[in-house]
């Protein structure tokens, strides 16, 4: 059950620094119509911060966030990452040829619009997944909502995952949207569709676990977790019967430092042949790496 320390890990989630605290906060305006409560309007330097504690993810002026990004990879053994497309991730996939594979944000609201554009990035950046945040669009918008549809279908035609927030949401916004049992209609009109669920999935793991069962192209990922706080749900599934199932992916550096996520996580309890493809080998396959050279 020991983790491996020489396996090239690939974490999907990862993004970069901001040079200012003013920088942080603009980041998330794009939700913020959906905030009421005065914490989140003013005090918060980021909605979720009542969730997280001493952020990594400002740096002093003048920082090159890709280096400084490289820096950090190299120093925790990750090989290759998955990151948001803006101007930092794509200099640093030509500057790091198969270490920055790049996602592109979708939002149902856009309509034809959001479909012209992931076909265009697919086109110009090889971009191997869409994602999309269903409490945080504005106005929102359920993870089995008809404006989510032309997003699946535009993903199967591409043939990459969408990558979809379940579960209750972090930051202080209605839930509804990523409610897991909505998963299950859209895997059944979209049989061909690869999902990967995203945040948790909290309090619906078990049915989650249910769901990555029953259906063939739902995976999750840790995305936003600390090692020690990874459901028990998802740690037994990845030891039985969902090996092939569960991706690691950090929250780096937007909530989580990689000191502490790999001081925890040798003590997760996986299985010794569940390891390698938690860390590596699922998401090469599930996201086709090789294939974005």
């Amino acid at each position: 059950m020991a983790m491996p320390t020489d396996i090239g890990i690939i974490d999907l989630g990862m993004g970069f620094p901001y040079t200012s605290v003013e920088e942080k906060k603009a980041a998330y305006d794009f939700f913020k119509a959906n905030l009421k409560d005065r914490q989140s309007l003013e005090e918060f330097e980021f909605p979720a911060q009542y969730m997280f504690k001493d952020v990594p993810d400002v740096v002093d002026p003048g920082t090159d966030p890709v280096q400084w990004i490289v820096e950090k990879m190299d120093a925790f053994g990750i090989e290759q990452c998955m990151t948001g497309i803006n101007d930092h991730s794509i200099r640093a996939k030509a500057e790091h040829p198969g270490r920055f594979h790049l996602m592109a944000q979708a939002d149902p609201n856009k309509g034809m619009d959001t479909v012209r554009r992931l076909k265009q990035l697919k086109a110009e950046h090889n971009v191997v997944a869409a994602m999309t945040f269903p409490s945080g669009m504005v106005p929102q918008v359920g993870v089995g909502d008809k404006l989510m549809y032309p997003i699946y279908a535009t993903c199967c035609e591409l043939d990459i995952p969408i990558c979809i927030n379940g579960g209750i949401v972090g930051p202080r916004m209605p839930s509804w949207p990523q409610h897991v049992e909505q998963f299950d209609e859209v895997l059944y009109d979209f049989p061909e569709l690869t999902m990967v669920m995203m945040h948790g999935g909290e309090p619906w793991t078990e049915l989650a676990v249910k769901l990555m069962l029953k259906w063939p192209g739902l995976h999750y990922m840790t995305s936003a977790f600390a090692p020690k706080h990874y459901p028990k749900d998802i740690i037994r599934y990845a030891n039985t019967r969902g090996a092939d199932k569960i991706m690691y992916c950090g929250y780096f550096p937007a909530g989580l430092s990689l000191e502490r996520q790999f001081r925890e996580m040798p003590n997760v309890p996986f299985n010794d042949d569940v390891w390698p493809k938690f860390l590596r080998e699922n998401a090469l396959r599930v996201f086709k790496l090789d294939q974005d050279r």
